[in-house]
């Protein structure tokens, strides 16, 4: 994690400002960069900042809270699950595409300069098989 993105976690409130090194440097506990590494995961699984930074606030409160974070936890965890049916929509429809691809070099290498199927013709013919 950059020192940019823990000054600006420090500035909206996910994390506390931490003891620092003689050298200037911020000193954080095991504790600190567990959360940390929590926090950079859920980043990176596009929760917005706002559910971080509330998130946060309810830890705070301690584990009276534990209904609204697992709440929380939960509405994320499906908003991850649908991107990940999506990615595996747009992967298969890759596959396809690059394996259409190949089909028209195999073919355009065996005919030498003859002409061969467009792409249009190929996807009806791998329709038609389907």
């Amino acid at each position: 994690m950059t020192a940019h993105t823990l000054r600006y976690y420090e500035r909206v409130g996910l994390i506390a400002p931490v003891g620092r090194a003689r050298n200037g440097h911020r000193r954080y506990s095991e504790a600190d960069a567990a959360w940390l590494e929590f926090l950079h995961c859920m980043r990176a699984t596009n929760m917005p900042i706002r559910e971080m930074q509330r998130y946060a606030e309810l830890r705070e409160k301690g584990d009276a809270t534990s209904l609204d974070r697992r709440k929380l936890l939960e509405d994320h965890q499906a908003e991850i699950a649908a991107q990940i049916e999506a990615l595996k929509k747009a992967h298969a429809l890759l596959t396809h595409k690059i394996a259409n691809y190949k089909v028209i070099e195999e073919r355009i290498r065996l005919a030498g300069s003859a002409p061969v199927e467009s792409e249009a013709e190929l996807e009806r013919e791998f329709a038609e098989a389907s």
